[in-house]
């Protein structure tokens, strides 16, 4: 209790975690991919839950947005208490990945299961991604019984995953999503028990490269050794996308040191389940090969199965390439680079056919201002400990609509998850003391930054210098 007789925030937050617990049990029993090929009801009874809970837990106003070619998008608002309080945007999503092979799962996947030996974790697809962090939004408007101190407005996704006109959105709209600060919970700790926001995001572009030498096959026999072989040129040209070292050997794709916390070699070799006795490929630091330089990586290959191999030169070869660049890093000029790099290239004479696809931008968080000051202190008072800064080689394109929508507004990164969670993976699993944590640092976060954002000065921190006019009321 505090000295004036009423309960203490961890005190509240612990006497919800049953009913939030429940209730993240029944919305990940719900198998709601939003993938082509995928019934369409169970992301509508998702939907439809979601709703159920924001409006049981005092959301005045829910609404459903609807645009083409994708799932519902769910937005909720809570006016602010008072004329001088913030305006705080929470992100979530409730569509989940695919599955995979259910024989690699060890319980089924849409049957929320304790893990043995491990309290309070609970595996099923899509608990961690991202329905844990869907979870703690609630729980944080539970505390205050639906009316926290800071004004709210709730998105809520719909098709995430599988990828969603909705990106592109919000700047057409930017009066709906107009506020203050944003916290985006689709992500988390470094580590379990490491309070931690991401101030990076990765950016990412596909390009497809192509090689045809001849006509048809030809018997390797009598036309090998002279006749070109489209899979020995494209295999030379993907070679010169790294060093020696395994760096990336592309001119023109920035790179700078990171120096924010990282994982230890042990944690990553255990994450990307790398085999005993190999080397991991690169030089510098984890955080800097991860999040602040380039990662080329081979994603799909056009070739010959061994299976069915004939002795043939092969006439056709053909490679999709994903590149992930610097969070500050334009899109367009780093595909560019990728582009040019392999249209210079001519193993043993022969041209290539490259293809620029797809690009995504990435993102870095302004910091220091009144909403990461008051997030730091709440992620401290959750966790009892320091918050770390990491990046993510992962991208979220909707962070940057709704960044451009609301231009003066603080982007905060946090949330239930941890980067050992498996997400996407079989097994995927969430802590609920990780999720009870993740409540308290909201419900604090929306009190300090309250207090902050009041006092006097803070509204000219929060201003952004290209968005006079500062956030959103």
């Amino acid at each position: 209790m505090d000295a004036d007789g009423s309960q203490t925030l961890e005190a509240q937050v612990d006497a919800l975690m049953d009913g939030l617990r429940a209730d993240l049990e029944r919305l990940a029993s719900i198998p709601s991919v939003a993938f082509p090929g995928y019934p369409a009801e169970p992301v509508l009874e998702a939907h439809d839950l979601i709703v159920s809970l924001l409006r049981e837990a005092g959301v005045p106003a829910v609404e459903r947005i609807d645009l083409p070619d994708t799932a519902p998008v769910i937005y909720g608002e809570i006016p602010p208490p008072h004329p001088d309080a913030p305006t705080v945007l929470l992100y979530g999503h409730y569509d989940v990945q695919p599955a995979g092979n259910p024989t690699l799962w060890l319980s089924p996947p849409f049957e929320p299961t304790p893990v043995p030996g491990v309290p309070g974790a609970l595996r099923a697809r899509g608990i961690a991604d991202d329905k844990s962090n869907v979870i703690a939004h609630l729980g944080m408007l539970r505390v205050y019984g639906g009316r926290p101190p800071v004004g709210i407005k709730l998105v809520i996704e719909g098709q995430e995953e599988y990828g969603s006109p909705f990106d592109d959105y919000p700047p057409t709209d930017p009066d709906r999503f107009a506020c203050d600060a944003m916290v985006i919970a689709d992500l988390g700790n470094l580590r379990p028990g490491t309070p931690t926001l991401t101030t990076g995001l990765r950016g990412a572009c596909e390009v497809m490269v192509e090689v045809r030498t001849l006509a048809e096959a030809r018997h390797s026999g009598e036309f090998g050794g002279a006749a070109p072989d489209a899979l020995l040129v494209l295999l030379r040209a993907l070679a010169g996308l790294h060093d020696e070292h395994g760096d990336v050997a592309v001119p023109g794709l920035r790179r700078d040191p990171w120096e924010g916390t990282t994982y230890t070699e042990e944690e990553f070799r255990e994450l990307a389940s790398v085999r005993d006795g190999l080397p991991l490929i690169g030089t510098g630091s984890l955080g800097e090969r991860l999040w602040s330089g380039p990662a080329v990586t081979v994603i799909g290959l056009d070739a010959p199965d061994v299976a069915g191999a004939a002795s043939a030169v092969v006439p056709y070869a053909r490679a999709k390439l994903n590149l992930r660049f610097h969070p500050l890093q334009d899109a367009k000029e780093a595909r560019a680079a990728l582009v040019k790099h392999l249209r210079a290239q001519r193993p043993f004479g022969i041209p290539l056919t490259v293809t620029p696809g797809d690009t995504g931008p990435g993102f870095e968080a302004r910091t220091g201002g009144p909403a990461y000051r008051a997030a730091l202190t709440a992620l401290k008072e959750a966790w009892g400990t320091e918050a770390s800064y990491v990046a993510t080689g992962g991208s979220i394109p909707l962070v940057n609509g709704l960044a451009r929508a609301a231009p003066g507004a603080e982007v905060l990164l946090f949330g239930a998850q941890d980067s050992m969670c498996n997400l996407h993976a079989p097994n995927e699993r969430v802590l609920m003391s990780e999720v009870r944590n993740t409540v308290v640092a909201m419900a604090a976060f929306v009190r300090e930054y309250a207090a902050d954002f009041g006092a006097a000065g803070s509204r000219d921190a929060a201003r952004d210098p290209s968005n006079p006019s500062g956030g959103a009321r």
